[in-house]
């Protein structure tokens, strides 16, 4: 059986078939995702509980062990981590590869709620999950700074207009702030003259804790109307802190101001992050994650493309810099290869030429091995594959396979025509000698060079 028959009897509808798969190629090629390695979508969540000036142990002991005990009747996780330090817990769970993600989170969503009742009450941030893996790279990191501005200032900015106009772009699944410096009152008292007139650290923390409380005040009723109390609470300044009243004392008042003062600071002094483009200065990073499957680099043109935008609305004083462009790596090795294949495609015409001889003979291995990496594209668009290191190393064996059977079938064609056979038929014979074996040995090794797709 001749499996070549058929295209050589008819060239105008085997040209028509390779014009085809050539547009089918070009028109899937920027549609393939790009990554740094070929994508395996762990269903992953974390889950993030708060609890402000909890040790290590005792969110361990009562954060982590209830959430836990719930997690672990949920079908289908694989394994789970869990840390705990000053403040916050985190817990990781991973699912099966064949467990939808969105269905993994309702139920982690309900193991949250059934666990609440046996969770602190007074919790600083609920329990609230994300689905991403923490375990991923970020695509790109911005620093935020500022030479006149406080740094709370730029936080500011940063978290409640660039990460959230960041976060509407497609392709990006999640934006985290490294040094997060939010803005707060910060009310330092003198524990000596607390003691002096018999109060603890307590007693000032339950007094501004209800005096600054935003709370409904209700309605009054009255014979013919209905009247809702509007009345806001809450202190904005540190000097109205400063005369709240703790106590009284030898019947007098004592406020803060006895005590101590109430200053303006950022609300944790221990986060902090550093990074600029000219020079190392207090700064606000904000670290850009990319959703499964997404095209990395089209993801970062667009946060790119929605910079200068940003960068308009934002106060004077605030610049935004990038700190780390993943893509940059990823860019060089798809041209890197994409060079070597132009190479090695004029290497083998020329090594062709200078042994046939023949220009026309010349065109056609010429012809083929760009037609099968667009075919190659196509395929790799259909069943999912992406464009990262592995596919890459794959398509440039591939080539050299594409080549040496490309040339073997011409040489053994032209043999015949040497040989004075007319070249119709020349081609017939020559394709039905070795097509087959072509055939098979490029169906045997497909399989391998595309595994690492």
């Amino acid at each position: 059986m001749n499996i070549s028959e058929p295209f050589i009897r008819r060239p105008i509808a085997t040209s028509l078939l390779m014009a085809a798969l050539a547009l089918i190629g070009i028109v899937a090629f920027p549609l393939l995702p790009v990554a740094p390695l070929p994508q395996v979508d762990f269903p992953t969540i974390q889950v993030t509980v708060q609890f402000s000036g909890a040790s290590a142990d005792t969110m361990a002991a009562t954060v982590a062990t209830p959430l836990e005990e719930q997690f672990g009747q949920i079908a289908g996780v694989t394994q789970w981590t869990s840390v705990s330090v000053l403040g916050t817990s985190v817990i990781t769970l991973q699912f099966d590869l064949n467990r939808n993600i969105d269905g993994a989170a309702q139920d982690v969503q309900a193991a949250i709620t059934a666990a609440g009742k046996t969770l602190p009450q007074n919790l600083t941030v609920p329990p609230y999950y994300k689905k991403v893996n923490p375990a991923d790279s970020p695509i790109l990191i911005l620093s935020n700074h500022s030479d006149t501005l406080p740094l709370t200032s730029v936080d500011d900015f940063a978290e409640n207009v660039i990460a959230q106009q960041i976060s509407q772009i497609s392709g990006v699944a999640l934006v985290t702030i490294a040094g997060q410096q939010k803005p707060a009152i910060r009310v330092q008292v003198d524990p000596a003259k607390l003691q002096a007139r018999g109060l603890t650290l307590e007693d000032v923390r339950g007094v501004l804790t209800t005096t600054t409380t935003d709370a409904a005040k209700g309605s009054v009723n009255g014979a013919l109307q209905t009247f809702t109390i509007a009345a806001n609470d809450q202190l904005t300044q540190p000097e109205q802190y400063d005369d709240v009243i703790i106590a009284y004392r030898n019947g007098g008042a004592v406020r803060v101001r006895d005590v101590g003062h109430a200053v303006v600071g950022p609300q944790d002094v221990t986060q902090s992050a550093l990074g600029a483009m000219n020079g190392i200065k207090p700064a606000v990073r904000l670290l850009v994650f990319k959703q499964p499957g997404a095209n990395v680099i089209s993801t970062v043109d667009a946060i790119k493309a929605a910079m200068p935008q940003l960068k308009a609305i934002a106060p004077p004083g605030i610049k935004i810099d990038t700190l780390v462009d993943r893509t940059q790596t990823i860019r060089a090795s798809v041209r890197d290869v994409e060079f070597t294949l132009a190479i090695t495609i004029g290497l083998v015409v020329m090594v062709i030429l200078l042994f046939l001889r023949n220009i026309r003979a010349t065109l056609i291995p010429s012809c083929t091995v760009p037609l099968a990496l667009l075919g190659s594209t196509a395929l790799m668009f259909l069943f999912g594959f992406s464009l990262d290191n592995l596919s890459l190393m794959a398509l440039t064996i591939s080539v050299g396979f594409v080549v040496d059977d490309a040339i073997v079938v011409v040489e053994n064609i032209y043999r015949h025509v040497e040989a004075g056979t007319p070249p119709l038929l020349s081609a017939l014979k020559g394709a039905s000698e070795i097509g087959f074996t072509v055939l098979s040995i490029s169906i045997c090794w497909s399989p391998c060079s595309f595994h690492f797709c």
